[in-house]
């Protein structure tokens, strides 16, 4: 149960600000974000070695992409895509809304059910496929949502419900003076009420292998800032005892 934390702010210097953990089995391998795809260079992104493609990233136009499996569909399935080039295909186009309209037109049968994010620093979209036979692309509002495995937003999630009011609650992370030390403490914290159970957690590890292998923190600057560059933050395992270190973009 991968966990997208998107704090949109419209006229602000740094409009757009995403914090993420991944959940995934340990085994899987993986490589961090940089230029891995040489047909698409002007993409960073972390690379999935098993299907090839990624779970979050970004281009040189601004736009970012995030993508996580629906409850009770992790893993691949026989004749369907992979989730993962859902990415990658998002991060082909200039312009977020842009990219949104044009996976929403993709044909939901492919692929396994899925919620991917899709942003700038003008505009971000949920797109929902719950399995139903159609995708849905839904405005992210302005100020702080939280994604999972369910619904934008959607208490239902015990992440949700015990974290999406302290990421409100915290302070916002300050890009170009580095500060982002209450996302960062949220992201690593691995407290879960136990009637939830660790899955509850921000960051997780089981006793089935499935646990947090990486976290990412990542900024956006605003059109009127022209050659800032966007801010990536990563940590190339569970952020609980990993830090988080800057990708070269």
């Amino acid at each position: 149960m991968c966990t997208v934390v998107i704090l949109r702010r419209p006229g602000h210097a740094w409009p757009l600000l995403l914090a993420t953990n991944r959940d995934e089995m340990a085994d899987r391998p993986w490589r961090p974000p940089a230029r891995h795809w040489a047909d698409r260079p002007e993409v960073t992104a972390g690379r999935d070695d098993l299907a090839g493609g990624t779970w979050l990233g970004l281009n040189d136009h601004g736009v970012v992409a995030a993508v996580m499996n629906r409850h009770g569909t992790l893993g691949p399935e026989p004749g369907k895509r992979s989730r993962g080039e859902l990415v990658l295909e998002a991060l082909d186009h200039a312009d977020a809304a842009e990219a949104a309209r044009a996976l929403a037109a993709l044909e939901p049968a492919a692929y396994r059910p899925f919620n991917l994010v899709v942003a700038d620093n003008r505009d971000a979209v949920w797109l929902r496929h719950a399995g139903d036979g159609k995708i849905t692309a839904e405005i992210i509002p302005t100020g702080l949502s939280m994604l999972t495995a369910q619904d934008l937003n959607d208490v239902a999630s015990p992440r949700i419900a015990a974290y999406l009011p302290r990421f409100r609650a915290a302070p916002a992370p300050e890009p170009e003076a580095g500060a982002w030390d209450a996302w960062e403490l949220l992201l690593a914290t691995r407290r879960f009420a136990p009637e939830d159970g660790p899955r509850g957690a921000m960051c997780i590890e089981t006793e089935t292998g499935f646990g947090t292998v990486s976290g990412s923190l990542l900024a956006l600057p605003s059109a009127a800032r022209p050659g800032t560059l966007p801010v990536w933050r990563f940590a190339a395992g569970p952020p609980d005892r990993t830090p988080f270190e800057d990708v070269v973009l």
